[in-house]
């Protein structure tokens, strides 16, 4: 190869790199996803909370008057956790 050629080349190759440089310059870098929460995380919480109490309520409820043949409504009455007590106690 002959001198002129060797400096061509190299011509070449900075063309290259400098062709790539641009495109990696113009090449936007992709977007972060950005997640928008519908629910805030102290009312999911909240949320859980209460599911959660509902469902012990309601599992009482329905443990003591439909499995237990008692009144439903007795669950909430302080004489009716006294007596389960008592029984779990004597034992």
């Amino acid at each position: 190869m002959s001198e002129k050629d060797l400096l061509q080349e190299e011509k070449t190759r900075e063309s290259v790199k400098a062709e790539k440089k641009s495109k990696q310059l113009e090449e936007p870098k992709p977007k972060r996803w950005v997640r928008v929460r519908m629910l805030p995380i102290w009312l999911r919480i909240l949320l859980f909370v209460l599911l959660l109490a509902g469902s012990l309520v309601l599992g009482a409820m329905v443990g003591y008057g439909v499995i237990g043949d008692g009144n439903p409504s007795d669950v909430f009455k302080a004489k009716t956790w006294q007596h389960i007590i008592d029984i779990v106690q004597k034992n």
